[in-house]
């Protein structure tokens, strides 16, 4: 029963109970979609469902005129007799876990998702289901974040000793969530800060749903200048003078991948769960049985099945989906 409750196929996963996609690769008459960065949330659709503090985001991403339905958090509905409630993921401000549930069985989707605490979006929750569909970006055993208290320590010295050699700062970040959340966590006594155009219009759909940021100056002078990831030789970026160039991401924690990527310095500031955060939620789900997609599948599914879970990488059955968010894949310059 639990088997046929969620299907795996090239148009995403689907509820045939339900009939809705989660996350539909394409565009499909019933969506509902985990967060708004562009790998989960794709145009074409006839009708979506997101949780509400998702909605400005989304309707940002894909368009004012949308139809979208917006439920709160924890909230369940029915869709074509089966209850859904979307449950806080952690990963990006509106960021959901989908929890499915009809005769009996319960399926949770996890979406993108991080464990640790962040000013800028809903607490990570876990979700009691049978069945468990998780992430794997960063499922690895040498993926183990620092606190972020450390890394936001690191990111301000290296901004202040940026300024006393007359040096502008350049932080990389992805335009929606990472820029937002490198925004709310960086000192802003230290200085001014700028946000390129992409983050400052993410930046604002934020604030439609009720989120305060720190403010911000429209003038690169003197400011920590936080940007998506670009090409370092990017007009945009010979303008500024003399900079130095940083990279905000989980991809950071592997040895030397900032010198290779052409950075200054990285940060492994990560919005997905590192490997203890990814088993930590395994067993706090209590799913005896967990798919495993996007990122390190292999690995993982050998882990857990070695350890007793019925584990299988989703991947084989559904088709590859391109990656937007900056810590889905390497940057690809």
């Amino acid at each position: 029963m639990a088997e046929a409750l969620i299907q795996f196929t090239e148009r995403g996963l689907y509820c045939a109970a339900g009939d809705f996609y989660i996350d539909p690769t394409c565009g499909v008459d019933r969506a509902v979609i985990t967060h708004a960065h562009s790998d989960h949330a794709r145009g074409g659709s006839r009708r979506y469902l997101a949780a509400r503090t998702c909605v400005p985001l989304l309707r940002e991403r894909l368009g004012a005129r949308i139809a979208v339905e917006a439920v709160e958090f924890g909230r369940p509905i029915h869709v074509n007799g089966v209850r859904v409630s979307l449950h806080p993921a952690g990963h990006i401000l509106g960021s959901a876990q989908v929890r499915v549930e009809h005769r009996g069985a319960v399926w949770a989707v996890s979406g993108d998702y991080k464990t640790e605490p962040d000013a800028t979006c809903e607490l990570f929750e876990p979700v009691r289901c049978h069945t468990f569909i998780t992430e794997a970006t960063f499922g690895l055993p040498s993926y183990c974040w620092e606190p972020q208290t450390k890394l936001f320590g690191d990111i301000n010295d290296w901004w202040r000793e940026n300024q006393r050699r007359g040096r502008l700062s350049v932080l990389f970040g992805y335009a929606l969530g990472k820029a937002q959340r490198l925004l709310a966590g960086v000192d802003g006594s230290i200085g001014p800060i700028a946000l390129h155009p992409q983050a400052r219009r993410y930046a604002r759909a934020y604030e439609l749903a009720g989120m305060r940021l720190p403010q911000t100056t429209h003038h690169s002078e003197g400011a920590l200048v936080i940007a998506p990831p670009m090409p370092n030789d990017a007009p945009w970026l010979r303008k500024l003078g003399d900079v130095s160039i940083a990279f905000a991401s989980g991809w950071m924690r592997a040895r030397g991948a900032a010198q290779q990527r052409g950075f200054d310095r990285g940060f492994a500031l990560s919005d997905h769960a590192d490997w203890n955060g990814i088993l930590a939620t395994i067993r706090a789900t209590g799913a005896e049985s967990v798919g495993v997609t996007h990122g390190s599948t292999a690995t993982l599914v050998r882990w857990l099945r070695k350890n007793g879970w019925d584990a299988w990488p989703v991947e084989r059955k559904q088709r590859a989906q391109h990656a937007c968010d900056d810590e889905a894949q390497m940057m690809l310059f």
